[in-house]
């Protein structure tokens, strides 16, 4: 009998020091391009967020490739080529938006689901990795139902305190969770690139 290895759920994202993420209208001038995330995975080929997230998201990469002069409205400055890069990617790449809300999207890759269990159905399927793309909720939703593999973040050197924008990388987590450290890579100005697995079966550690 053949037997599917189940693909690799991973998350991105990035983080201050006291795990405050940033939502998408929060101040993003500590962190860098939201395009980063990307790089730190392996090949994917479906992308998976939140429905919270989506409609921003997709009306900004969106305009990366449709409407230039206003990414840069919002950017406040040119889209970077690495922010281009991944405004080509996302284009390609199919997208499930988990929300229980949203009745339509107008990126041509995306459609809407309305159940965790059709992100575990994708997991079984055959191909690449996955990337979970955010936001806090959907990543703390799929660790919950033990679906989320890996976690990779991008740590910034700023503590957002009390005064933090968004919400905690972790907030919505009600049992604790142990995690194995797999690589930690000193990046420029401070930052930490860093990996962590899931322990499957252990939440506790």
């Amino acid at each position: 009998m053949t037997t599917t290895t189940p693909r690799t759920l991973i998350s991105a994202m990035q983080v201050t020091l006291d795990g405050y993420v940033l939502g998408p209208e929060g101040d993003a001038d500590s962190f860098g391009s939201w395009a980063d995330g990307l790089e730190l995975l392996p090949p994917v080929d479906a992308f998976v967020l939140g429905g919270g997230m989506f409609p921003g998201y997709e009306q900004f990469w969106g305009a990366i490739l449709d409407d230039p002069s206003a990414a840069s409205a919002m950017l406040g400055r040119d889209p970077s080529p690495r922010e281009v890069a991944y405004a080509r990617v996302a284009a390609e790449t199919p997208h499930l938006v988990l929300s229980t809300t949203l009745t339509q999207t107008s990126w041509p890759t995306a459609s809407i689901v309305r159940d965790i269990e059709e992100i575990r159905g994708l997991r079984q399927q055959p191909g690449k990795a996955v990337y979970v793309v955010g936001g806090p909720g959907l990543v703390t939703s799929l660790i919950t139902a033990g679906l989320l593999d890996e976690l990779r973040l991008i740590l910034h050197p700023v503590a957002a305190g009390a005064a933090g924008d968004g919400m905690a990388l972790f907030g919505g987590l009600v049992e604790r969770q142990a995690l194995e450290l797999v690589s930690a890579e000193p990046m420029g100005s401070g930052r930490v690139n860093l990996a962590y697995r899931f322990r499957a079966g252990d939440p506790t550690g």
